[in-house]
């Protein structure tokens, strides 16, 4: 026998456009607003008083809290009004007045966010962004438009990111940091503005990161940060102590990207393009 799937819980006090695509077992609290084209997935819960406007597709069993508004438009003086996307993954949690803009004409058409992730209040993702996996972003955070943040990275309260910037895998960032460069993967930076103080150990640990990867990364930090030999003194460094594994070329490949950009932000060369 089929087993029939819920029906969408839709409040008589929610306003849903006829259009929008609501999957079995949506829930729409009192005071939602949801416009014609959203998409959301199986067992997403939107608790009241959240707005989405726009192209946006919002995936299964996300948590969005009260006052968030997810697809407005990109803050962006250039924007034209063309119908740019917002798509969201699986598993995120999106707590109070987090807000979410879809994209400019700049790059894709969409502001993009992964799987799994933890917004806490009043965290802003502008027009164009990248959010990977298991991303947690903390209270009062900022990313202007264009940042990519890698999976598995941690921004604390209060950071901001600027435009066009990007913040590497399994990455930790400090409390009220000002975020002006890239930081590589693997960091924990910190301050304003921020730089890799140390390897984020706290992280690759709880990632289950065997100890002689984290040995590499270690020393591959202190190469560059403390020792500053260079990018190429650095590889061949590396190499010759047989450490140039996986982890260490995408940390030098994210250094070399980031040197080739302008004031350390290797992205910058897509607003050039643009």
């Amino acid at each position: 026998m089929d087993i029939q799937e819920p029906a969408p819980k839709v409040s008589n006090l929610a306003c849903v456009d006829p259009a929008a695509v609501l999957a079995p077992g949506v829930e729409i609290g009192p005071f939602c607003v949801i416009g014609p084209k959203a998409k959301i997935g199986r067992n997403t819960k939107l608790i009241n008083n959240v707005t989405i406007l726009g192209d946006v597709t919002l995936g299964e069993d996300n948590l969005v809290s009260p006052g968030a508004v997810l697809g407005g438009e990109p803050q962006d003086l250039s924007y034209r009004g063309t119908d740019t996307k917002v798509v969201i993954g699986d598993r995120n949690v999106i707590r109070e007045c987090v807000t979410i803009n879809r994209a400019s004409e700049k790059e894709d058409f969409y502001t993009r966010v992964g799987s799994d992730c933890y917004f806490m209040g009043n965290v802003h993702i502008a027009h164009d962004c990248k959010i990977g996996d298991k991303v947690i972003i903390g209270h009062g955070s900022m990313l202007g438009g264009h940042v990519h943040v890698d999976h598995h990275s941690t921004l604390s309260g209060s950071v901001a990111v600027t435009h066009y910037g990007a913040i590497g895998c399994y990455t930790f960032v400090g409390a009220a940091s000002r975020v002006l460069q890239d930081i590589a993967p693997y960091m924990l930076a910190d301050g304003s503005p921020a730089r890799p103080r140390c390897i984020n150990i706290v992280g690759l640990r709880r990632n289950n990161f065997d100890q002689s990867v984290v040995d590499a990364i270690n020393e591959a930090y202190r190469l560059m940060y403390r020792a500053r030999v260079g990018l190429s003194n650095c590889e061949e460094i590396l190499r010759s102590k047989g450490h140039l594994i996986p982890e260490i070329s995408h940390f030098l490949e994210s250094i070399a990207q980031s040197q080739a950009g302008r004031h350390g932000r290797g992205r910058e060369l897509r607003r050039k393009a643009a």
